[in-house]
């Protein structure tokens, strides 16, 4: 059982690092194919070098070691009603220019492993990006919502999705509805958030399957199908997520 928590940074505590990369390792491992979209290849990791001060954990005070994580960066945006189809993808490019004027607080993921979930780590987490985005005086909190049970459902449209509703009257997804349950105000899906092109053994590997003939397959943790195509021997995975805004 964890002791007293508290949020700190990274920049606080540079020895954060390490418990913070094993927890996000451990929440996503199941999904590493999303590690290789372009922009999580060629910028994620400097967005976590240059912005120590908005990677944050849920650090037991006993231990010293995190419990949750959360990962953000600083963003120029008009406003959420100028949003792009791309979702994740665009906050990391976006984040990775630097420079320039700031708007908006970019979430780009929240990170609780299997042993803490269902403790109310994950809607501290989404408090502590809202606290710091007020401390930085941007104006919100913009989120490519990820939604956490969209894998038992991946041949329904993302647009269908988000329009289902449990019998309560409340959003259907566990995640979305946490974010509401916050107050967020669900934009729009962003139907190319994460994009990952790659050779077909490539989704082979992570598929642990062989494909012969080209079309549309299901993945382990999917949203949507990978669309295989045996003639350019590449395979694509386009995500759909959630765009979701809160002001602060």
């Amino acid at each position: 059982m964890a002791g007293k928590l508290v949020v700190r940074s990274r920049a606080e505590d540079p020895n954060l690092c390490k418990g913070a990369t094993a927890i996000e390792q451990a929440a996503w491992a199941d999904l590493g194919y999303l590690n290789y979209t372009r922009a999580h290849y060629e910028f994620f990791q400097d967005i976590l070098d240059q912005y120590p001060e908005y990677q944050l954990c849920l650090v037991d005070e006993e231990t010293g070691y995190p419990v949750a994580s959360a990962n953000s960066v600083p963003i120029a945006c008009a406003g959420p009603d100028a949003l792009p189809p791309e979702g994740w993808d665009w906050l990391v490019e976006m984040g990775a220019k630097g420079g320039g004027r700031k708007d908006y607080l970019g979430g780009l993921a929240i990170s609780v492993p299997a042993v803490h979930r269902s403790k109310g780590y994950a809607r501290r987490m989404i408090h502590a990006l809202l606290m710091l985005a007020a401390k930085k005086g941007l104006k919100g909190v913009i989120v490519a919502v990820r939604p956490s049970a969209k894998h038992k459902h991946p041949n329904v449209s993302i647009d269908d999705y988000i329009t289902w509703t449990t019998e309560d009257g409340r959003a259907y997804d566990p995640w979305l509805r946490s974010h509401i349950a916050a107050g967020c105000q669900v934009v729009k899906p962003c139907h190319r958030s994460m994009v990952v092109e790659e050779p077909v053994q490539f989704w082979e590997t992570w598929a642990k399957r062989e494909y012969t003939q080209s079309g549309l397959y299901e993945l382990p943790g999917g949203l949507t199908p990978v669309e295989i195509d045996m003639k350019t021997g590449k395979g694509l995975y386009a995500e759909p997520n959630v765009w979701v805004a809160y002001s602060v």
